[in-house]
């Protein structure tokens, strides 16, 4: 009986395990990391000039732009280098906080670690950064999961969606998200989600305003598209069921993040004054417990994660499950953008539909927009990630290394 045990053992290939060599994160020049366009664009991008709510919409020197505000910290890149010289590329954002954490924190104490034991890597990081959990933690711990993911594909020699099973679909239906609209629908997206220019500090008008906007899109694309709305945290709960009545006709399909991200109990009660308006978020949820605490009020109907922020493809996964048990769709933000989300997308069974983030100039082909030169773009609404090993990014070790700025 032992020698037919030892047998049997023998028949089943030994796993492939690799240990970290070493962690480094750096600075990349941008999150358009392909290069700039080169094909001239018609116009201005909408994301130049177009006023946007947010939740700084009350103070008047901050209101107009995003930019205005927000850090003006260079995106991030991690390498995580195996024993054997192989390696897997991760990208977050937020620059030197984050970039901090990595180097001066996690790089240390994971070196040595089996770095194709995903689930066990991330629980250590998410154990190490306990103390300061938060945002910037996670999107530390996020560049850190997809640069081992990519490297597990790398090592076994597959496309990381097809370590997670069979793909649950031949390709990825798009929505794009923009106010370009004209260029959305020029490039063959047929579904699509406008940004909401006013909120509760533009009083009636700003509501007039925004119904004017979101009638003319709904004119603009038809009645056989699906229309979103993002409010970007800028509402609050009465001023998010005022606008919800008065866009009734329009029939918008969600309405998303209407208020601040740590206001639970607020999205339960949109829920509640809000039954038959479909709504939307968890951009800016970070961990698991937030989804679940969602999952189980049933306040939200599309769950929104950002791969490269909620604590990458593996705390993705975990959101992914609860979702599913729950019978909520997850529809990653901006997940279409990168490799890193399509890969999660095709995957997974209740990832229904992608989104692409156009916040480029109509006219300049989305070819030259591309994160990496392995990253897909949709083609008339849908996009089908590359099955080359890893996540397919198509970065050689030189290129990852230039991509690094001072």
């Amino acid at each position: 009986m032992r020698r037919a045990q030892e047998n049997n053992r023998t028949l089943v290939p030994a796993p492939v395990t690799m240990k970290i060599r070493s962690i480094h994160a750096f600075p990349i020049r941008s999150d358009l990391v392909g290069g700039p366009a080169t094909t001239p664009a018609r116009r201005p991008a909408w994301t130049e000039h177009a006023e946007v709510a947010s939740p700084m919409a009350h103070f008047p020197r901050f209101k107009r732009q995003r930019a205005s505000w927000r850090p003006r910290w260079p995106s991030v890149a991690c390498l995580v280098t195996a024993e054997d010289g192989s390696w897997g590329l991760g990208m977050t954002r937020y620059g030197s906080p984050v970039i901090g954490i990595i180097n001066e924190h996690l790089a240390p104490l994971l070196v040595g670690e089996d770095g194709t034991d995903t689930e066990h890597v991330w629980s250590l990081m998410q154990g190490m950064t306990s103390p300061y959990a938060g945002g910037l933690s996670c999107y530390a711990i996020s560049a850190i999961d997809l640069a081992l993911w990519d490297l597990k594909g790398k090592l076994l020699g597959q496309p990381v969606y097809a370590l997670l099973g069979a793909p649950a679909r031949e390709h990825i239906d798009c929505y794009a998200t923009g106010n370009d609209t004209d260029w959305i629908l020029e490039l063959g997206f047929q579904a699509t989600k406008v940004a909401c220019p006013f909120g509760p500090a533009d009083g009636m008008r700003g509501l007039d305003a925004n119904q004017a906007f979101i009638e003319a899109t709904r004119q603009l694309i038809g009645a056989e598209r699906d229309l979103m709305v993002d409010c970007w945290m800028a509402f609050d709960v009465d001023y998010a069921v005022s606008f919800a009545r008065r866009m009734q006709a329009s029939r918008l399909r969600w309405m998303e993040d209407c208020l601040m991200p740590d206001d639970l109990d607020g999205v339960r009660l949109l829920r509640e004054r809000l039954p038959a308006q479909g709504l939307a978020g968890g951009e800016h949820w970070y961990t698991p417990a937030p989804f679940a605490s969602a999952a189980v009020a049933r306040s939200l109907d599309v769950f929104q994660p950002d791969i490269g922020w909620a604590s990458g493809l593996t705390g993705c996964l975990k959101i992914a499950r609860i979702a599913q048990a729950a019978g909520i769709p997850v529809m990653l933000h901006a997940g279409m953008n990168t490799a890193y989300g399509q890969h999660f997308t095709l995957a997974v069974p209740n990832a229904t539909m992608g989104e692409y983030f156009l916040g480029s100039a109509p006219g300049v082909p989305l070819e030259e927009l591309r994160l990496t030169p392995g990253t897909a773009v949709p083609q008339d609404g849908t996009v089908t990630p590359s099955s080359a090993p890893g996540f397919g990014l198509g970065l050689t070790l030189d290129a990852v290394h230039a991509l690094a700025v001072s």
